[in-house]
């Protein structure tokens, strides 16, 4: 397989579509495409299926039409990303699918360092380092941190065959696989998470090419970011529901469905956790002032203030310590090293302490959305 920074050389040329599905990309659809003309793997041809944009989208693909012969525009009334990545496959000459998001930029040697998986036949997906493009912003820089772990991550779940997601910023297909097993899934809100699982219930493997990178565009405002946040535990969940029954089979139930579900559970052990020593701290706090205001003695003594260490204590601590390791090892091995200076600690530690903290928050809001049906598209 190789070490992590290695890729294999493909053993011949592969024809390539590359997909671009768009809705209302008027600011980033130029830099994508310019960026994927940029590649220096010859491409068959570049399709953007416009999604009925309201906006220039379809304009400015068809002036660049005109200058770029590779450039194809395929325009549809709006029915989401699934549908229109379908529509796309139907028409595409190449024997391998790139699919390329809208707002996401593939470095010029990305899709080349990605083909050589493809030399073996039980190979139906490989995917890409995905970083933050947009890194000026606190929300932004702790988007590039987190990227940058998944990245690694990511690399790490190969080695089980653990890879559960081809992310949409880019990510090579084998065509007639993808056609064999019934194209991309219309009904579900994260199709790239829900083609990887059905690639590996079929018996094909998922390869993640660290070298591969490419830069997207993520939000820049919390609200836009839990709704994105959300989608992704929905379309998971909706992906874990339909392939429930593989749990005790090879393939999804070896390592994909028990990781998937652990974390699932985690996520909301820990959330009930902090929950019930919260509530039972501040049950005993109103208590003990309550009899002290009676008694007429002042409660805020300095015992109160002991740190008593317990087993959670413990444990969180050790936790805590061994995420930060596994952190900042992650941005060494992604060539991150900007995360790692001074000037990015208390960035680094809001990472590890708060930000990855909202996560079972909005686990609990995804579960009542896809118990309720309330699913919506919210953003991608």
């Amino acid at each position: 397989m190789g070490t992590m920074y290695t890729f294999p050389v493909p053993l011949r040329e592969y024809s390539i579509s590359v997909l671009i599905p768009a809705y209302n990309e008027e600011d980033s659809i130029r830099g994508t495409i310019e960026a994927v003309l940029a590649s220096d793997y010859p491409l068959e041809e570049i399709i953007v299926i416009n999604d009925g944009s309201r906006d220039r989208t379809g304009d400015i693909v068809k002036e660049m039409m005109k200058k770029y012969k590779k450039i194809k525009l395929l325009e549809k009334q709006n029915s989401g990303k699934a549908a229109s990545l379908n529509e796309g496959i139907k028409i595409a000459k190449g024997e391998l699918i790139a699919v390329v998001d809208s707002d996401s930029f593939p470095a010029q040697d990305a899709i080349g360092k990605m083909v050589g998986h493809f030399n073996s036949p039980e190979v139906g997906g490989v995917t890409a380092s995905v970083l933050v493009r947009n890194r000026e912003k606190f929300i932004e820089k702790l988007q590039a941190m987190e990227y940058s772990a998944i990245a690694w991550t990511r690399k790490l779940l190969e080695y089980v065959e653990g890879i559960w997601v081809t992310p949409g910023p880019l990510a090579l297909y084998r065509k007639e696989i993808i056609q064999k097993i019934g194209y991309f899934d219309v009904g579900n809100l994260t199709e790239d998470i829900e083609i990887a699982w059905r690639l590996i219930h079929h018996g094909y493997k998922i390869r993640m090419s660290v070298p591969a990178r490419v830069t997207s565009i993520v939000p820049t405002r919390w609200k836009i970011w839990s709704k994105q946040r959300i989608r992704w535990n929905v379309g998971g969940m909706q992906t874990l529901l339909k392939y429930k029954k593989d749990v005790f089979k090879r393939g999804l139930g070896f390592f994909v469905i028990p990781f998937f579900s652990i974390s699932l559970f985690l996520g909301l052990f820990g959330l009930g956790v902090f929950a019930y020593l919260l509530v039972r701290n501040l049950y005993h706090k109103f208590y003990v002032i309550q009899y002290s205001a009676a008694a007429g003695v002042n409660p805020l003594v300095l015992p109160d203030y002991y740190l008593t260490p317990t087993v959670l204590n413990v444990f969180g601590v050790a936790l805590f310590l061994l995420g930060f390791y596994f952190t900042l090892f992650a941005f060494s091995q992604m060539k991150e090293h900007e995360f790692i200076r001074r000037k990015n600690i208390l960035t680094l530690l809001f990472y590890l302490v708060f930000y990855l903290t909202f996560y079972p928050f909005l686990l609990i809001i995804s579960m009542y959305k896809i118990s309720t049906g309330k699913l919506g598209w919210g953003t991608k």
